[in-house]
């Protein structure tokens, strides 16, 4: 009889409760939204899991789930079947947008992931297979972990990666992750040799990414031509500037905008934009379609003085 447990264990029930509360609620929420898919390219089957997102039939997913494919079959919990085609894919966010022909699932919300915080509930929610949904909760476990990711001669850092320790069954690549309020704000991810639970945020700059694949079918990338690694600031500047670290330039291409612009060996970059440059991430997000063209204020440190240049970025070539 409960009368007979104590108060401390009294709560702990009641708490699991609570647990099992958002996770099931969750699970009913989302599990209609999401599809196993399965492609089939001149290397073999694929298959992992996608997302509807918005009531005309566009779903999300990983990038690399999709990778080579034009289209495929998505099918949902409910055993409904429907042909999608690709509609962008762009693998240096690990981030797809399928359509499917034939819209009839509910979209699930998009949230963001800026949000988070470490210990925070979250629920990674897929289709692996088609076996009608696969649903694991756990907490965030890091928030800010970089994954390398590839295309052509590009090479870049997914910035901002969520890692939770929610188990990602086979097949979960591209499924959803959501917090307790059953907005999704990650796109999980099975990455080979990681053996952790990873997610693409949704934030302010997926969301570029992701208007960009419906709109255009790809993602454009301005190019600055620096290379730098992260250091501390002088007592005296991060006092002044409120910012602790900036980004020591070790590379400058030659005839790059950063070059053009007057950016030099040595200098440290403590702004662009108007943002604060303390990593290569920081600098990298600011690196998408609407910075292409477009003047991008640059302030440097220079042998201890305060240097202001403008630089045009252009746009980044992957071929």
């Amino acid at each position: 009889m409960d009368t007979e447990r104590t108060e401390p264990e009294r709560d702990e029930a009641a708490a699991l409760d609570a647990y099992s509360r958002v996770v099931t609620t969750v699970a009913a929420q989302i599990l209609p939204s999401v599809a196993a898919v399965s492609v089939r390219t001149s290397r073999g089957a694929g298959a992992g899991s996608a997302v509807t997102f918005t009531d005309d039939g566009f779903l999300l997913t990983s990038a690399h789930v999709v990778e080579g494919a034009s289209g495929g079959t998505a099918t949902f919990g409910d055993g409904a079947e429907a042909g999608f085609d690709v509609v962008g894919r762009d693998p240096l966010s690990d981030l797809a947008v399928l359509r499917v022909r034939n819209p009839g699932a509910r979209p699930a919300p998009l949230g963001d992931a800026d949000q988070l915080k470490i210990g925070q509930l979250v629920v990674a929610v897929g289709n692996p297979m088609g076996l009608a949904g696969s649903v694991t909760a756990g907490v965030v476990s890091g928030l800010g972990r970089s994954l390398p990711a590839r295309e052509g001669r590009a090479i870049r850092l997914i910035d901002d990666v969520i890692q939770t320790d929610a188990a990602l069954n086979p097949g979960n690549s591209g499924g959803a992750l959501v917090n307790s309020a059953g907005q999704v704000i990650g796109v999980n991810t099975a990455v080979a040799g990681y053996g952790l639970g990873l997610a693409v945020p949704i934030n302010r700059n997926t969301r570029q990414i992701i208007g960009d694949l419906i709109q255009d079918g790809r993602v454009r990338r301005a190019w600055l031509g620096v290379a730098g690694v992260p250091v501390p600031l002088p007592p005296q500047v991060a006092a002044r500037t409120g910012q602790r670290t900036g980004l020591r330039v070790v590379e400058v291409v030659p005839g790059s905008p950063a070059g053009v612009a007057g950016i030099y060996l040595g200098d440290i970059l403590l702004t662009a934009g108007g943002q604060q440059i303390q990593s290569v991430q920081s600098l990298q997000r600011l690196m998408l379609g609407p910075a292409i063209g477009n003047r991008l204020p640059v302030t440097l440190l220079r042998r201890n003085a305060f240097v202001d240049v403008v630089a045009v970025p252009a746009e980044l070539s992957t071929r």
